[in-house]
């Protein structure tokens, strides 16, 4: 997994990209927290497990990608 950090909040989160479509991320601290779209939705009454990413780290994560420090199919399963 490799580190991003999302521009709006600063928050890092590990990614993998398995394919364009899919990436995996795991979040290092309380999303719900540093998050501001987390929280907004969170105080709406959402559940932040339930809450797939926000619009700020998506963008960062695409940004990654395109500038090489996130790769996609860069993933090493050691069988």
């Amino acid at each position: 997994m490799r580190p991003v950090q999302c521009a709006a909040c600063g928050n890092q989160v590990l990614c993998e990209k398995y394919t364009p479509a899919h990436t995996s991320v795991q979040w290092t601290a309380d999303a719900a927290v540093v998050c501001a779209e987390f929280r907004d939705r969170v105080g709406q009454g959402a559940t932040s497990a339930r809450i797939r990413t926000c619009r700020s780290l998506r963008t960062a994560i695409d940004r990654a990608v395109a500038e090489g420090t996130l790769e996609v199919g860069d993933v090493r399963v050691d069988v």
